[in-house]
């Protein structure tokens, strides 16, 4: 790839932040529907998030979150992310204080080590601290495809690192120089949602999530999963954690550290992601209910989309061996052809959210994330938000009622639709951030 090639690349990462699959009929030699009338009724087996697995009811809220929310959370860390396998590390980091942004905010760049050896994995953490806010400051940690001095155009951030699998080593990820006669490098588009996020009184941190493991089968090898093998382990037991449970480990780890520092408020941290750091930021604030407010971005199968709908991508797309399988426990794979049987599904996952605030976020045209399934699952789910005495959605709300494009829906469980496809566009951080304002 050539410099030009290179740059744009970048370039549309940091804007867009998720890769995007065109509408195939078929994927890994599996067809893909994308025709309503086929998708099946989603219904079948689909779990109720309000019925024990004794067949009891929950009645209250209390009965929530001490019996039924922890079997939910058992049953999709058995059959769908896999299990923390993992303590977490004494909790270690370096701190780089300065200004940011020509003086406009406080910047910090920390990194989080995840474990005790001193070449094992670790997290660089780059975070910006409104300068009008006395006390700790709340913040916006999102999770980026982008190193961080790719994510922003802010001099003196320090080069990111990549995991080189000739060498099994980090190596420096800089921006390759613009080749002769290309136009002028535009401002990256993290550079002005930062600052109106500041302006707003609000914190923005951003990592890249394959510092924690990348972003492939055998990212085990140098990630967080392998310093947990046992000896002569190569791969994962079937209810052992994919890499969507490494990443959210990892991030989980980085919460460890905003409590430790006075300049932020762990209580009113928001999290984010895209695509399927998008399905990373759910399940992160499923097993860490310390993130005081959730926006998973586009986060379709494997996320907050229901399974039983057969349209888009589904789990046999996804699990396929040439695919992502190795982001999910084993187990979920065996439910590629029998999905009604799958003993979880989106709604329990956004049940799991309940009551913080929730920003389910799509698009129009992102047909193989199916953005109605996320409103389905919401709708399901609305009933245990409910039960906190939250509002959900809108009163009344149907499956087949999915709001109109850019007319978001502020309520505790809440969901946009922005005109367009699979990624975060521009106007999409205005909603996060008014979201955040709202509940946070």
């Amino acid at each position: 790839m050539n410099g030009k090639a290179l740059f744009l690349s970048l370039a549309l990462a940091v804007f867009a932040t998720a890769s995007v699959s065109a509408q195939n009929d078929v994927v890994a030699g599996i067809p893909v529907n994308y025709d309503e009338s086929k998708v099946g009724d989603y219904k079948l087996g689909l779990p109720d998030p309000l019925v024990m697995n004794n067949g009891k009811k929950v009645k209250n809220a209390r009965q929530w979150m001490k019996k039924r929310r922890p079997e939910i959370v058992k049953l999709f860390e058995t059959y769908e992310y896999g299990k923390w396998a993992a303590p977490k590390p004494k909790l270690r980091y370096d701190v780089i204080e300065d200004q940011g942004f020509g003086g406009l905010a406080n910047r910090k760049q920390v990194t989080v080590y995840l474990s005790d050896k001193p070449d094992g994995p670790s997290v660089d953490v780059l975070i910006y601290l409104p300068k009008n806010v006395k006390g700790p400051a709340p913040l916006l940690l999102n999770l980026s495809f982008s190193q961080n001095n790719l994510a922003v155009s802010d001099p003196g951030v320090k080069p990111g690192t990549r995991w080189d699998p000739a060498t099994g080593q980090r190596v420096k990820v800089e921006m390759p120089p613009m080749p002769a006669g290309a136009p002028a490098r535009p401002r990256f588009g993290m550079d002005e949602t930062i600052k109106t996020f500041l302006e707003a009184g609000y914190g923005f941190a951003t990592l890249c999530y394959t510092d924690i493991e990348p972003d492939n089968k055998d990212g085990w090898k140098v990630g967080v999963r392998g310093l947990f093998f046992k000896d002569g382990q190569t791969q994962p037991a079937n209810d052992e954690w994919g890499t969507i449970s490494a990443w959210a480990w990892g991030i989980s780890t980085v919460m460890d550290y905003f409590e430790k520092d006075k300049d932020i408020d762990a209580k009113r941290i928001a999290l984010t992601g895209c695509s399927r750091l998008g399905k990373t930021t759910i399940w992160t604030a499923a097993r860490d209910p310390r993130f005081a407010v959730v926006i998973p971005s586009c986060s379709g199968e494997g996320g907050a989309a229901i399974s039983r709908r057969n349209y888009g991508e589904n789990v046999a797309h996804i699990t396929a061996e040439s695919r992502y399988r190795y982001q999910f426990c084993y187990n979920y794979s065996t439910y590629a052809d029998r999905v009604n049987e799958l003993p979880v599904d989106a709604n329990l996952l956004v049940a799991l959210i309940a009551p913080r605030p929730l920003l389910l976020q799509t698009g129009t045209t992102d047909t193989w994330s199916d953005s109605k399934g996320e409103w389905v699952a919401a709708v399901e789910a609305a009933k245990v938000y409910e039960l906190f005495g939250k509002d959900a959605l809108y009163p009344g709300a149907k499956v087949d009622e999915v709001p109109a494009a850019d007319h978001p829906v502020y309520s505790t469980l809440g969901y946009v639709i922005h005109e367009g496809g699979h990624g975060v566009m521009p106007q999409d951080w205005t909603y996060y951030l008014e979201f955040i304002k709202k509940h946070l």
